[in-house]
């Protein structure tokens, strides 16, 4: 293939951007248990249903399971998660199976698209 036939690779989306579901504003409070820092509170940014992320001012190591405590529109929702991502004060939590995601996060995603889709005409 010649050089000028070639055509540029293509760009490879952002992080945010490959996300299978969507991420909608959430701001409660949270808390957090795990082994190595102990029980810490701070305040959730966003929730899917995959995962919600908190701002902390304590450092909870990537990888490790927590215990996440916090309320929903629906209901107060105990999971466990593990720590993903972290950038700065700003953590990113994988939820790990559980019935609350059916019951409670999964409906609140639902709710909270709608609410700010409505925002946004």
């Amino acid at each position: 293939m010649r050089a000028r036939d070639r055509r540029p690779a293509p760009k490879t989306a952002a992080p945010e951007e490959r996300r299978l579901q969507a991420r909608f504003k959430i701001e409660v409070g949270i808390t957090i248990s795990c082994r190595t820092a102990g029980t810490m509170r701070g305040h959730t940014v966003d929730i899917s249903e995959s995962g919600i992320s908190a701002i902390l001012a304590i450092e909870v190591p990537v990888d490790e399971l927590v215990e996440l405590n916090f309320t929903v529109p629906l209901g107060k929702v105990s999971i466990y998660a593990m720590v993903r991502q972290r950038t700065a004060f700003r953590y990113g939590f994988q939820f790990v199976n559980s019935e609350a995601i059916r019951d409670l996060i999964r409906p609140t995603c639902r709710q909270l698209a709608v609410e700010q889709a409505l925002l946004e005409v």
